[in-house]
């Protein structure tokens, strides 16, 4: 089996207006990663992302640093729970703050 074949094979949501839908105004918690614990962002190799493989609703990117798309992340914790190094902590939406934009 090649391994794009595999990558095909896994049992893993996408998100988007028809299978997850945008979280809206909804979310009690929000995700926040401290990059200067994150264990690739600090080794500089595509090595851990336990938040990426945990994720229900694959909105965690497997990139250096990991992003998480705030539209359609729904605050469940998975991320902090499985997160090795404990970059990431979950935070009231009400002291997070307003979302910055990227681009």
């Amino acid at each position: 089996m090649a391994k794009d074949d595999f990558c095909e094979m896994l049992s893993r949501s996408t998100p988007g207006p028809g299978d997850g839908g945008n979280t809206g105004s909804w979310r009690v918690l929000r995700p926040v990663l401290n990059a200067a614990a994150c264990i690739p962002v600090k080794t500089g190799r595509m090595s851990c992302f336990q938040c990426w493989l945990y994720c229900p609703d694959c909105v965690v990117s497997k990139t250096i640093p990991p992003t998480i798309d705030y539209d359609y992340c729904k605050g469940c914790g998975i991320c902090a729970e499985e997160c090795p190094a404990g970059a990431i902590e979950m935070v009231p939406e009400a002291e997070a703050g307003p979302l910055a934009k990227e681009g």
